[in-house]
């Protein structure tokens, strides 16, 4: 018995060896030498010297940084509410019984699978000429250069955003309906329970879970957003709509200041981590008292 459990421990080192492995050489070993490089003065060339915190000293007064934070703040915030929102309407409305649904899971699935620069040149010619043509037709003005204006460029990068994640995170709420027994809707719809009610006591606790990871898939994704911002609008206008990802790449591979570019990286990632931390422990929480 002893000697198969061995036999067991042995083959479960193996079969994740491989794993733990890249993991270690792709996120772990660059994360520390990260952290070294934002305390030197490294460009990318020239042999790298240390500087202690001067980076990050730099960093609060950076307020082409900070812009981009709170600008990628808002986006995220909205982008979490809105993409929730709409999944869990889009996963409620395919599991009930009517016809294709198969076919309208598949086709609000479908964007997903396109890349995110694709995605943005696609938006970037429905915003600018369907938009334009629109506007021309209709005698809006509101409609013509929809991304020429930090607000409409805000909300085109929300919408693009929305339109590519909403069927994801509907598959995810998906799993979590059709586990719901159908007894219990049954029970609360001879007790007199309306739709609403239903919802608000039987089906929305019981998707808790879901919620948890839809919104640590939904937040980080919207934090970390670089090719949808880069294809769309560029940053523009005036680096108004610039987002931290774009900040940081411009600074590492524009102004050639990969150590300033790290450390903003780091300040970055230690956000997120606090910010997704809290959240799933929030969630998690709430889940146990629902």
């Amino acid at each position: 018995m002893n000697r198969k459990l061995r036999q067991n421990g042995l083959f479960f080192w193996l079969f994740i060896a491989p794993v733990v492995i890249a993991l270690f050489m792709v996120v772990v070993v660059p994360l520390f030498y990260g952290i070294y490089y934002s305390f030197t003065n490294w460009d990318g060339i020239n042999p790298a010297q240390f500087e202690g915190i001067t980076n990050y000293i730099n960093l609060l007064s950076d307020k082409g940084f900070a812009n981009a934070l709170w600008f990628t703040t808002k986006f995220a915030i909205v982008s979490i509410v809105l993409i929730n929102a709409v999944g869990l309407g889009l996963a409620l409305l395919v599991t009930q019984k009517l016809k294709g649904n198969n076919v309208l899971r598949t086709i609000f699935f479908m964007p997903n699978l396109i890349g995110g620069l694709i995605l943005g040149f696609i938006w970037q010619f429905v915003f600018i000429s369907g938009f334009d043509a629109l506007g021309k037709a209709i005698g809006v003005q509101a409609l013509q250069g929809w991304l020429s204006t930090t607000k409409t460029g805000f909300w085109g990068l929300v919408i693009l955003t929305a339109w590519q994640m909403s069927g994801y995170i509907m598959i995810i709420y998906i799993a979590h309906l059709e586990s719901i027994p159908e007894d219990l809707i049954e029970a609360a719809q001879i007790d007199g329970a309306n739709v609403f009610q239903r919802f608000r006591h039987i089906v929305f606790p019981l998707v808790a879970p879901a919620f948890t990871v839809s919104m640590f898939l939904t937040l980080s994704n919207s934090f970390k957003l670089y090719d949808q911002n880069l294809s769309l609008t560029g940053g523009a206008p005036y680096n108004s709509t610039q987002m931290v990802a774009m900040n940081i790449y411009n600074t590492a591979f524009l102004e050639n200041k990969m150590a300033y570019a790290q450390s903003k990286a780091i300040v970055f990632f230690i956000i997120i981590a606090i910010i997704s931390l809290t959240q799933v422990y929030y969630n998690k929480k709430r889940e146990v008292e629902m």
